[in-house]
């Protein structure tokens, strides 16, 4: 994984995953990985799944010719609610394209190190082909 800058601001984790470095071969399977972390982690709460791609479509929006499917898979780490500024950096939100020849899988760091971390070695684990 790479952490960058989105627009000199975001710090995001991407991982480009090409397609023969894992036994997935949809963001489905993809996305139904992550959420099977997430339903085993005792702390960590499945929300919902975005059709990011599909929204898009709706609205006439723009896509990238590359993109072939999109989506967001969001949840919850709260382990804590110290006060009520946290809750701008909540839920928490993995994204996977599929770009043809290899699916792209992204998230905005955490503020917890201990999110990041899991989110990080969660996305690692799809690289299961050697």
């Amino acid at each position: 994984m790479r952490q960058t800058l989105l627009m000199e601001k975001y710090p995001v984790f991407d991982l480009d995953l090409d397609k023969s470095e894992t036994t997935c071969t949809s963001v489905d399977d993809i996305l139904d990985r992550l959420k099977a972390k997430i339903d085993a982690h005792p702390k960590v709460g499945y929300i919902a799944t975005f059709d990011h791609y599909s929204h898009t479509q709706s609205i006439d929006g723009t896509i990238a010719e590359d993109i072939k499917d999109a989506r967001n898979i969001v949840f919850c780490f709260g382990v804590a609610l110290p006060n009520a500024h946290v809750l701008a950096v909540r839920p928490r939100s993995i994204g996977v394209a599929d770009l043809g020849d290899r699916f792209h899988i992204c998230f905005m760091e955490p503020p917890m190190e201990v999110a990041t971390k899991e989110m990080e070695a969660w996305c690692r684990e799809l690289v299961d082909k050697t």
